[in-house]
C-alpha cells in the first residue's frame, strides 16, 4: 500500500504557496479548514499531534444549547447553540442523537433572585435553583426554538411522578423537569470526517497531522515530525486555532497581541461500568447541581455511563489528567443524586480531562465565565486571525464567522455555506442494518473492507486498520484505538489487543521491532498515566 501521507507531503513539495494556513487541528481549526476549502481557497491545516487529540478530545460529549448560559444572560449564545445543535442532528445523524434530560429539583423559589441578579451582571456563585427559575429557563429554551422545533418541549413532574420514573433518585427531591438536548457518540471521528470532506471537495486543501510550523522570513517552514523533513511554504493569512495554547502561538507565529486572550478551565470526566447506575438513568441524562453550585451531568454512553465534570482554573496550558480529588468530586456528586446506589472508583474504566479555552474573565466562580467565541485580527508579517473561546456545539458557526473575516481580508466573496451540509457518513441514506460499522461510519460503512481477519480480542479487523491508515490519516496506535475507534474510552482495551493492532499497523506502515515496542509501551503509559486505566489490564 502506498503511504497516503506521502501524497500530502508531495503536494507541499510541489507547491507550498497557500492562501490560508490554519494552525491547530482541534474542532474549531478543522471546522474553519473545511469552510475555507469550500470557498475554493488553497488552504493548509497543520496539527502538531493527531487531529482532535487535545482539548477537543475531552468534551462532555453533549451537543447542547447551553441551558445554564441563560442565567448568565447569554441569550445570543444560547440561540446560536440551539440552532447549531439542531443542524448537527440533521447533518450528522450517524453520530449526533437526541438526549432526553432530567433535572431534579429540591425547592420552589430558591435561586430566583440570584438568577435575576445574574441578568444584571452579578457574577457570584449561584444558589440552588428551585422549580420556578428552572421552569422559566426551560420555557425560554423552548421559546428560542418555537419556529423550527425538532425536539419535544419540556415537561415538569411532581415528586411522585419523578420517583416513579427514576426510583433511585434522591428521595428528597420535590420536582423533576425533562427537556431535550443532544449527544455525540464519536466526536474525534466526526472531526476526521470534516477533514476528509474538505480535502475531497478541494484538491488544493491539505491537512497534516504530526507536523509543526515555524516562521521564516516572510513565510514559514512546516516540519514533518515523522521524518524530520522541512518544507518551505507561504500564506497570505494565518488562522490561529490552537485553543488553550493560543496566546503563546500568536507570538511564535510572528504577531503581537495587546494582552492575554485565553484563560482556561480544566474539565474532567469519568466513564463508569456500573449496570445499576445505567439502569437508574432510564435512558436519560441527569443534569443536576452539586453542593458547591456547579452543574454536573451523568448519562448513558456507548454501553457505559459518562459522568462529569469539574471546572478548575489553570494558569498555563499543558497536558492534564483527572486527578484523585476530581475523581472523588464526581463520584460524590453521583452518590448525592443516587444515594441508594453503590458507586465506587472501581467502576471507572476510563477518565479524561482537557482545558476549555475560555476568554479571559475577571470572575470568581468559573461557571460564570462566558462560553462565547470571537475572532481577533493581529498584524504581523502575515495577518493572523485568532479564534478565542468556542465549544463543540458551535464549531460550525465559529468557523463560518472566522472564514468570513478571512474572505474579507482577501477580498474574496463567499461561494458556499455549511449550514445544511451533511458531514461524512451523515450523507445520503443511513444503513438499514444498525451494527458496529454503521454506528462508526454511517453511510461510509460500505467503503470499509468486510470480513477480514479480526484483531484478537476485539471486533476490529486488519482490513479496518488498513482503512483507517489509508483513508482516515491514522499514524499511531492511539489514533486507531483511542480516536478512530471507541475501544479505549469504553474500557475494551487489553494488552493482546494493543499488541495485535501494533503488529497489524507495522505490516502496513513498515514499522520495525523497535518501533512496535515503542508504540505499545508509550500508548500503554498514556492510558495509565492520563486516562486512569488499570495497568494490570494492559499486560500481555
Amino acid at each position: 500500500m502506498t503511504d497516503p501521507r506521502a501524497k500530502d507531503i508531495e503536494k507541499l513539495r510541489h507547491s507550498g504557496d497557500f492562501d490560508v494556513v490554519v494552525v491547530g487541528g482541534g474542532i474549531n481549526g478543522i471546522g474553519t479548514f473545511r469552510d475555507l476549502a469550500l470557498q475554493g481557497l488553497r488552504v493548509l491545516l497543520v496539527e502538531r499531534e493527531d487531529f482532535c487529540s487535545g482539548c477537543s478530545a475531552a468534551p462532555s460529549r453533549m451537543i447542547h444549547g447551553g441551558l445554564r448560559y441563560l442565567e448568565n444572560g447569554e441569550f445570543n449564545l444560547v440561540r446560536e447553540s440551539l440552532f447549531e445543535r439542531d443542524a448537527l442532528l440533521k447533518n450528522a445523524p450517524h453520530m449526533v442523537f437526541p438526549l432526553p434530560t432530567a433535572v431534579p429539583v429540591n425547592s420552589v423559589f430558591s435561586g430566583l433572585l440570584n438568577t435575576s441578579m445574574s441578568f444584571l451582571g452579578m457574577k457570584g456563585r449561584p444558589r440552588p435553583r428551585g422549580i420556578v427559575p428552572v421552569k422559566l429557563g426551560l420555557s425560554l429554551y423552548d421559546l428560542l426554538t418555537r419556529k423550527r422545533r425538532v425536539l419535544p418541549p419540556h415537561r415538569v413532574f411532581s415528586r411522585k411522578q419523578a420517583l416513579a420514573r427514576w426510583p433511585e433518585l434522591s428521595p428528597g427531591l420535590r420536582f423533576a423537569a425533562v427537556y431535550h438536548d443532544a449527544w455525540i457518540s464519536h466526536p474525534e471521528r466526526l472531526a476526521v470526517e470534516l477533514v476528509l470532506d474538505a480535502e475531497a471537495g478541494n484538491g488544493h486543501a491539505v491537512a497534516l497531522n504530526y507536523a509543526t510550523i515555524t516562521p521564516r522570513g516572510t513565510g514559514f517552514t512546516v516540519t514533518d515530525t515523522e521524518t524530520g523533513e522541512v518544507l518551505d511554504i507561504s500564506a497570505r493569512v494565518v488562522v490561529n486555532a490552537t485553543g488553550a495554547w493560543l496566546d503563546e502561538t500568536t507570538e511564535s507565529l510572528g504577531a503581537k497581541a495587546s494582552g492575554k486572550l485565553v484563560s482556561g478551565t480544566k474539565g474532567s470526566h469519568l466513564i463508569l461500568d456500573n449496570p445499576a447506575l445505567m439502569e437508574a438513568l432510564r435512558g436519560h441524562m441527569v443534569y443536576f447541581e452539586n453542593t458547591d453550585g456547579r452543574v454536573c451531568i451523568v448519562f448513558p454512553y456507548l454501553g457505559k455511563v459518562l459522568a462529569g465534570a469539574t471546572d478548575i482554573r489553570v494558569k498555563q496550558a499543558g497536558r492534564v489528567r483527572c486527578e484523585a480529588d476530581e475523581r472523588d468530586y464526581i463520584l460524590d456528586s453521583l452518590r448525592l443524586i443516587f444515594p441508594r446506589l453503590a458507586i465506587s472508583a472501581e467502576d471507572i474504566v476510563y477518565s479524561y480531562s482537557g482545558i476549555r479555552p475560555l476568554p479571559v474573565a475577571d470572575v470568581e466562580f468559573t461557571g460564570r465565565i462566558s462560553r462565547e467565541h470571537f475572532t481577533r485580527r493581529f498584524d504581523g508579517p502575515v495577518p493572523q486571525f485568532c479564534m478565542v473561546g468556542g465549544k463543540w456545539t458551535t464549531f460550525r458557526a465559529f468557523a463560518e464567522q472566522t472564514t468570513d473575516m478571512v474572505l474579507a481580508e482577501l477580498g474574496i466573496p463567499r461561494r458556499a455555506s455549511t449550514r445544511e451540509l451533511p458531514i461524512g457518513g451523515g450523507k445520503g441514506d443511513q444503513p438499514a442494518v444498525h451494527d458496529r460499522r454503521s454506528e462508526l461510519y454511517g453511510s461510509r460503512a460500505p467503503q470499509v473492507p468486510p470480513g477480514e481477519e479480526k484483531i484478537a480480542g476485539s471486533d476490529l479487523t486488519v482490513g479496518e486498520v488498513r482503512f483507517l491508515i489509508s483513508h482516515e490519516k491514522a499514524r499511531r496506535l492511539a489514533d486507531v484505538l483511542q480516536r478512530r475507534q471507541p475501544l479505549a474510552i469504553t474500557g475494551q482495551l487489553t494488552g493482546p489487543v494493543i499488541s495485535a493492532t501494533a503488529h497489524a499497523m507495522a505490516g502496513i506502515l513498515g514499522w520495525d521491532a523497535a518501533r512496535i515496542r515503542s508504540e505499545t509501551s508509550s500508548f500503554a503509559a498514556e492510558l495509565v498515566n492520563y486516562h486512569g486505566v488499570n495497568p494490570a489490564i494492559l499486560e500481555e
